[in-house]
């Protein structure tokens, strides 16, 4: 019998369009504001959201470690749903997948993001942290580009 790898999923309600979201997760500079779990810095972003194109994001805690990820677009279908690998760039064995998904709603987006295929139940339980932190600061970011329209 085959173990199930475990899994994670965050639904989160964003006060921005599905375009806007979208746009944050595949354009670099939007990558760069908002990626990893604290207020470390994105010491850079790469983004080629095409099937078979390639995302990239180094990353430093406010440990001053420094994280690297990497994946491949699966699936692309703008404003509407991303599906990538993910792997850090020193554990390429441990490669999962994320699933985003975007659907309008009357206040903006409601975003199901679900991370596939981890090792192990210790890998999932870091990314669930590690994403929450992430979403924190996208919500930051969906409400100043909000009022840098208004």
């Amino acid at each position: 019998m085959i173990k199930e790898k475990p899994s994670l999923t965050i639904v989160r309600r964003l006060k921005a369009p599905p375009s806007r979201v979208y746009a944050a997760w595949t354009r670099p500079e939007l990558m760069a504001r908002w990626w990893g779990p604290d207020a470390g810095p994105v010491l850079s972003a790469e983004a080629d959201p095409r099937v078979g194109g390639h995302f990239r994001v180094v990353f430093q805690t406010l440990d001053g470690e420094t994280h690297d990820c990497r994946g491949e677009y699966r699936e692309v279908e703008a404003d509407r749903k991303l599906v990538f690998t993910w792997e850090w760039v020193t554990m390429p064995e441990r490669r999962s997948l994320v699933t985003i998904r975007l659907r309008a709603t009357e206040e903006g987006t409601e975003m199901n993001f679900t991370h596939s295929q981890f090792f192990d139940e210790a890998a999932r339980d870091g990314h669930q942290i590690g994403w929450s932190g992430s979403f924190e600061k996208l919500d930051g970011l969906m409400a100043e580009l909000a009022s840098a329209q208004a």
